[in-house]
């Protein structure tokens, strides 16, 4: 068996970390250490430095003078940049799709979104929901705009994990079906419209939850 390419390795790693960020399991801040992650995956240390460019790219570090790599901090400022971001691109990416979405995408991104309405965690709701994003984007066929808004849903999840570590409460998402409506009934304008609104939501006010404890409106 030949040698694994260090950039399939980098690709790995960078994988693995944003996935361990992105979950909360590496904390803002918490430095990325190029040695104990060039031991961890049995490798050198140029993929690991390629793969911590590509976390800078992401959004998800950053390389400070002296301090090394670390992992990169957010607010709520950023979750609202990301929210304005991926409604632009979304609705982009919808347009491009609607004429090529066909009877059994749409049924797949219903039963997407009846698994995120029965999800028992946050984890489960996050990834139907972004299968049901996907599923309906997808289409438009343009991987650089694709890649992009994966990067910008691993923010949102990112924000989304934080928020809720407990607590979380199963929740009917209307927007999805009003969507979905639109979209098997040719209205892609409409479809466009809702699918905006319903990303801009994003961090945009608090939410109650419990009595000691507030976090911001989970749409997206």
């Amino acid at each position: 068996m030949g040698k694994e390419p260090e950039d399939t390795i980098a690709s790995r790693i960078s994988r693995t970390l944003a996935d361990r960020i992105v979950r909360g399991e590496l904390s803002p801040g918490a430095r990325l250490r190029q040695d104990h992650i060039a031991e961890e995956f049995q490798t050198s240390h140029v993929p690991v430095r390629e793969a911590f460019r590509r976390l800078e790219a992401q959004g998800l570090a950053i390389s400070e003078p002296r301090r090394g790599v670390r992992v990169a901090s957010f607010d709520l400022a950023e979750v609202r940049e990301v929210a304005e971001m991926r409604a632009v691109l979304e609705v982009l990416a919808l347009r491009h799709a609607a004429r090529h979405l066909t009877p059994a995408i749409l049924d797949a991104a219903d039963e997407a979104a009846r698994e995120g309405d029965a999800a028992a965690d946050v984890h489960a709701w996050e990834d139907a929901n972004r299968r049901f994003h996907r599923l309906i984007l997808m289409p438009c066929g343009m991987k650089r705009l694709l890649a992009s808004i994966d990067d910008l849903h691993a923010a949102s999840a990112r924000f989304l994990f934080s928020a809720w570590q407990s607590g979380w409460e199963k929740r009917t998402d209307h927007d999805h079906r009003a969507i979905l409506a639109a979209l098997r009934q040719g209205r892609t304008e409409e479809a466009a419209a809702i699918l905006q609104k319903h990303v801009q939501w994003i961090g945009r006010g608090p939410q109650p939850v419990g009595p000691s404890r507030e976090t911001f409106a989970i749409v997206g």
